[in-house]
């Protein structure tokens, strides 16, 4: 036999058999495996999600537990001759109809003629619906009874990828699932347990560059492992997973995020540059950058202990440092720019120049300063908290000098000589008049202060100490 035929693909080698096997999806796990056990199986179920995340290998897994012949407590035994067929597809109690090619009435119309006949071998005869938002309103309704009231010994799993699109009524007669995108250090984590099953060499940062690139989706991960194998055999770098993704290196994008906080211009544009020159995928950096200012607003309030935080042990160390002295108010600021940036994407035809300016706009956010911080530094300084220093005294103001007038000289002495002029008496300093003080029942009215130009206010003294306890923070206009 040559390897090509002995040569299983990793998706399906891995598969899960047992609710033990399945990931990212413990809620759901935990819900189908106490209604076995109490015995509190419904007629019909669904299961919705994004592609690669469980929903059909979960279906089975749900009908192996329910037909299997030796259970252990809720798990199946994967032993049996019932558990095998199910597996393999050959069971005659477990039918699944792929809705994508078989979604008219008369597709549907031998399910509704089977359920009256019992399970050959089986406690129950399973119909396992895939994809089941591609049926036809008419098979929908011709199914509809059959599925409010069906007999005992049946049961009904539908699985699809748009649940807005399946029937009000058809979501009302069954239990509804949703289950979620699987989180990135779960991805990886699944990688590093199949590439030490398989003997592959891969480094830590080329898995977490496959589970970016799989977007939550496992089926998707194992595929892109496979594919990189074939590429490079039995050794995988973070350059081979990037450059088969177009995806941005982990380090260069935790330091794309740093020049945004740290509002450096200069480092976002030779970033962008960077990365549009060797053929990055654009719109997918902004994807990763949103999560990664999500990441860090989840770190900010919940800490780096919380089950919300999508991230390696290494991401969640850059977003701790990254978060130091970091204003929540302004990093959830950025991410409104990162997601308005995110919507323009959609229509936009050049990509960089809108990530550009954006992410520029993003680092002006970052490196001003929000109301909630002046406000909160006021109240500080109220409180005796943080006291600013007074500002400096302003010179006193110089009194004029008031010149003395001369005496009044008449005609004729200004017509006789000089000698003849009686001697001039010494002239006597005018003294200005003191107005009279106001009575002391009568408060003065205070002066109206100049309006203050913008010279002024950034030579404040006041206003500068409250400007230096916002480090990096700058003056963008001044109304």
């Amino acid at each position: 036999m040559s390897a090509q035929s002995r040569h299983v693909a990793l998706p399906l080698k891995y598969r899960p058999m047992t609710f033990a096997d399945v990931v990212g999806q413990e809620p759901v796990v935990r819900t189908l495996r106490h209604a076995i056990e109490a015995g509190r199986v419904a007629n019909a179920y669904l299961f919705v999600g994004p592609r690669g995340i469980g929903k059909t290998t979960l279906s089975r897994i749900f009908a192996k537990a329910l037909n299997c012949m030796s259970p252990n407590g809720s798990e199946p035994c994967g032993e049996c001759a019932n558990c095998r067929e199910i597996a393999t597809g050959r069971s005659l109690d477990v039918v699944e109809l792929d809705a994508a090619s078989h979604n008219k009435v008369e597709d549907v119309k031998p399910i509704i003629e089977s359920v009256q006949f019992r399970p050959t071998s089986s406690r129950y005869k399973i119909f396992i619906v895939d994809e089941c938002h591609m049926l036809s309103n008419a098979a929908w309704n011709a199914m509809l009874k059959t599925l409010e009231e069906p007999p005992p010994h049946v049961r009904f799993v539908f699985a699809t990828t748009e649940g807005d699109k399946v029937l009000a009524t058809i979501v009302s007669r069954c239990q509804r699932f949703d289950l979620r995108r699987i989180q990135t250090h779960d991805i990886v984590a699944r990688l590093r347990h199949v590439c030490v099953q398989e003997g592959i060499d891969a480094e830590e940062d080329a898995l977490l560059a496959i589970a970016r690139g799989a977007e939550g989706g496992m089926r998707d991960a194992l595929s892109s492992l496979d594919q990189l194998v074939a590429f490079r055999g039995d050794k995988v770098t973070e350059a081979d997973a990037l450059g088969v993704f177009g995806l941005v290196s982990r380090s260069a994008l935790e330091g794309l995020a740093g020049a945004i906080l740290r509002g450096d211009v200069a480092s976002i544009l030779q970033s962008i540059e960077m990365f549009e020159s060797a053929g990055k995928n654009m719109r997918r950096l902004s994807g990763e950058l949103l999560q990664h200012f999500r990441n860090l607003v989840v770190l900010q309030a919940l800490g780096p202990s919380s089950p919300s935080l999508a991230a390696t042990p290494d991401q969640i160390r850059a977003l701790s440092e990254q978060a130091k002295g970091v204003d929540p108010n302004r990093v959830f600021r950025v991410c409104d720019q990162l997601v308005e940036m995110e919507d323009k994407l959609r229509y936009v035809l050049s990509a960089r120049t809108l990530i550009e300016m954006s992410l520029i706009r993003a680092s002006r956010i970052a490196a001003t300063a929000t109301i909630e911080e002046l406000m909160r530094v006021v109240r500080d300084m109220k409180s005796g908290r943080k006291v600013a220093a007074p500002p400096a005294p302003a010179p006193a103001t110089p009194v004029p000098k008031v010149s003395p007038e001369p005496p009044a000289v008449s005609i004729a002495e200004l017509s006789a000589p000089a000698s003849a002029r009686s001697p001039e008496p010494a002239p006597a300093p005018k003294v200005a008049a003191v107005p009279k003080p106001a009575p002391a029942s009568a408060a003065p009215e205070p002066p109206i202060p100049p309006p203050a130009d913008a010279a002024d206010i950034l030579n404040d003294p006041k206003f500068n100490d409250i400007l230096g306890s916002f480090p990096g923070a700058t003056v963008v206009n001044i109304r």
